[in-house]
């Protein structure tokens, strides 16, 4: 299974997180019962949890109500001892409602926060004070959500939780250090590294609380929806109302085919000699083209030639049609922009293979593709060198090596299943 967040429509906060959770099928009324134990040990809170429609989807609300006199800020180190106490407390019932691996994830959360907060306001992590932390119904929040992904089953390590471009919206917010910009410095902070845009409205649109949440619970993140294979979508309601959907959604999908996207450089050569080009071949994978190939072909008026087509990362496409200007003195370079293509998932290993009598070391390339094994060949540097040493054909060495892999395969499939 896979879990893929989308926060491009509408931002992201920790209650959106929540509804969508309650809206994929965790039972409303344990979701409740975990954010109001856990939030009540900072100050009174009250979750309702309703079916809301948002400019024409049905989605699931959570409002958190929390008694402001008593909801006061609260340094981290302060923070953590009250989670701990209730994990005590909580590990002393003989029917545990919060999981173990919930008040885990839940700490890390609250820390993602609390080192952007102190890398912004020049502080250690023990003189950090912040309400965003301290706030109970940001506590509530953490909780709901964490609790959500971990009884769907995402905490597994077989599962992958994917997180999509973060829309921040704009604007200006008060804040217990005056007025700041939208996005606010902690959320700039922690999403370093991370897509995410500006917009679509002057008002925030990424909390805090949901963005150190959607950190934590993604294993990877992604410029597009990646190919998927829809099981089913919940939707969670943010408070404000705008002229569109002020929902988050999140997708459960089977799993899917990894994608990457590439782009394809292509122009055709007449007139270079055949060292040339296999000196450009050379050329263009070693300065980072994912892979090169040259096809023969019949150009205008009945010339031989060859295609050359590569295959390059956006970031090194500038620099390889550069190299073939330069190598080539082509007067046109044809580039495809935003193709994707499929990835089978790839593994290297080592294996001691014996070949007659002397044990070598081969290396084996595994791929994989929605948990079944598609392939497994040894490297064919590995086999040329042990042909040459040992004075044995190569297809000799192949069989040895393939028998050897399949046998590995058999004993440790599970292995490559996970």
């Amino acid at each position: 299974m896979v879990l893929i967040i989308d926060p491009q429509n509408a931002g992201i906060a920790g209650n959106m997180i929540a509804g969508a959770f309650v809206d994929l099928g965790v039972n409303p009324n344990k979701m409740k019962e975990v954010m109001e134990n856990v939030a009540n040990e900072f100050c009174g809170v009250k979750v309702d949890i309703n079916r809301v429609n948002k400019s024409g989807i049905e989605t699931t609300y959570l409002a958190v109500e929390t008694c402001k006199e008593d909801n006061q800020a609260i340094s981290f180190k302060d923070l953590l001892l009250k989670i701990e106490n209730i994990e005590v407390k909580e590990s002393k019932k003989i029917n545990q409602l919060i999981p173990k691996e919930v008040f885990e994830i839940s700490k890390k959360v609250f820390e993602r926060i609390a080192i952007s907060e102190a890398k912004i306001h020049g502080k250690t992590l023990e003189e950090v004070h912040f309400h965003e932390v301290g706030a109970a119904d940001a506590v509530a929040d953490v909780f709901g959500s964490i609790f959500g992904y971990c009884t769907l089953g995402y905490n597994n390590p077989k599962e992958k939780v994917i997180g999509l471009p973060i829309a921040l919206g704009g604007g200006t917010i008060e804040s217990n250090h005056g007025r700041i910009p939208v996005p606010a410095p902690a959320v700039m902070e922690m999403l370093k590294g991370v897509n995410c845009f500006g917009g679509p409205v002057a008002t925030e649109l990424a909390t805090p609380t949901g963005v150190a949440i959607y950190l934590e619970i993604c294993d990877e993140f992604k410029e597009f929806q990646p190919m998927i294979k829809p099981l089913s979508t919940g939707y969670g309601a943010g408070k404000k109302d705008f002229d569109f959907p002020n929902v988050l959604r999140i997708i459960q999908s089977e799993n899917i085919i990894e994608t990457q996207f590439i782009e394809v450089l292509e122009t055709n050569i007449d007139h270079l000699s055949g060292e040339t080009i296999g000196f450009l071949f050379e050329k263009l994978m070693n300065m980072g083209a994912r892979d090169v190939a040259i096809v023969p072909i019949i150009m205008k008026k009945n010339r031989p030639g060859h295609l050359l087509k590569v295959i390059s990362k956006k970031e090194d496409t500038d620099k390889l049609v550069s190299t073939i200007f330069r190598e080539t003195g082509t007067l046109g370079i044809r580039v495809s922009k935003h193709t994707h293509r499929g990835l089978a998932n790839r593994k290297i290993i080592s294996l001691d293979v014996d070949i007659n009598g002397k044990v070598v070391k081969i290396r084996f390339k595994i791929a994989c593709v929605n948990d079944e094994i598609i392939s497994s060949r040894a490297e064919y540097e590995d086999l040329k060198k042990i042909a040459i040493e040992m004075d044995i054909p190569l297809k000799n060495i192949e069989e040895i090596a393939n028998d050897e892999i399949q046998l590995y395969l058999k004993r440790n499939r599970e292995e490559f299943n996970n």
